[in-house]
């Protein structure tokens, strides 16, 4: 599955997301895209995973994304958000119950 070809209605031509897309499917593929982003085995800091996620979509709300990442289990953290990285092991799409 090529994702940036699914989510061709969510991307700009920057292939940056430009709305979170309401459908769980397509909030699940953009999650996987934005998972892309990162590198496993390195802790990142809260700034720095807003300024990876802002490089990556256009419609401010860096905190949902992030959120969202840690709750579907792409990335995970301290209890105190200092500290963030990418889960060893990454969901995929067919570990999601879609309606």
């Amino acid at each position: 599955m090529n994702i940036e070809i699914e989510l061709r209605n969510y991307l700009d031509n920057m292939n940056r997301i430009k709305i979170y897309p309401s459908k769980k499917k397509y909030k699940i593929l953009a999650l996987i895209y934005l998972s892309t982003k990162f590198e496993k085995e390195v802790i990142y800091t809260e700034k720095e995973v807003n300024e990876i996620l802002n490089n990556y979509h256009t419609f401010n709300d860096c905190c949902l994304l992030r959120r969202e990442l840690f709750n579907n289990k792409f990335i995970g953290r301290l209890e105190n958000c200092s500290e963030y990285w990418m889960e060893e092991r990454q969901p995929t799409f067919n570990d999601f119950k879609f309606d």
